[in-house]
């Protein structure tokens, strides 16, 4: 049974930087692309980044390019995400989803292609 658990979320100010991190259990994690969704309150889930299988390529929704970074460590089974210089509208619900498919590129930003979430990390970022 594949498990994903998120940490690191907490209360900010605008301008600051939080680190995330998803651990993986279960499954073959170096061999699945991962992505971090958030889902705002009163709004759909969006995806925010996404990484490779083998950490090689990244992919960012551009309201995060140049201010958040994925990354992954596949001998430790984490992804983490990276962000800095937070907005206000950052505040949302942070996910962590495990591709359905092996060996994907981490550029698919739709819900129905992740087969496995976290319970999600609250992240707030006051003005």
């Amino acid at each position: 049974q594949v498990q994903l658990v998120e940490s690191g979320g907490g209360l900010v100010q605008a301008g600051g930087s939080l680190r995330l991190s998803c651990s993986a259990s279960g499954g073959t994690f170096r061999s699945y692309a991962m992505g971090w969704f958030r889902q705002a309150p009163g709004k759909e889930r969006e995806f925010v980044a996404g990484i490779s299988w083998s950490g090689d390529s990244t992919y960012y929704v551009d309201s995060v390019k140049g201010r958040f970074t994925i990354s992954r460590d596949n001998t430790k089974n984490m992804v983490t995400l990276q962000m800095n210089s937070l907005k206000p509208e950052d505040t949302a619900v942070y996910y962590c989803a495990r591709d359905k498919r092996t060996y994907n590129s981490g550029s698919n930003f739709r819900e129905e292609e992740y087969a496995y979430w976290g319970q999600g990390t609250q992240v707030t970022v006051s003005s």
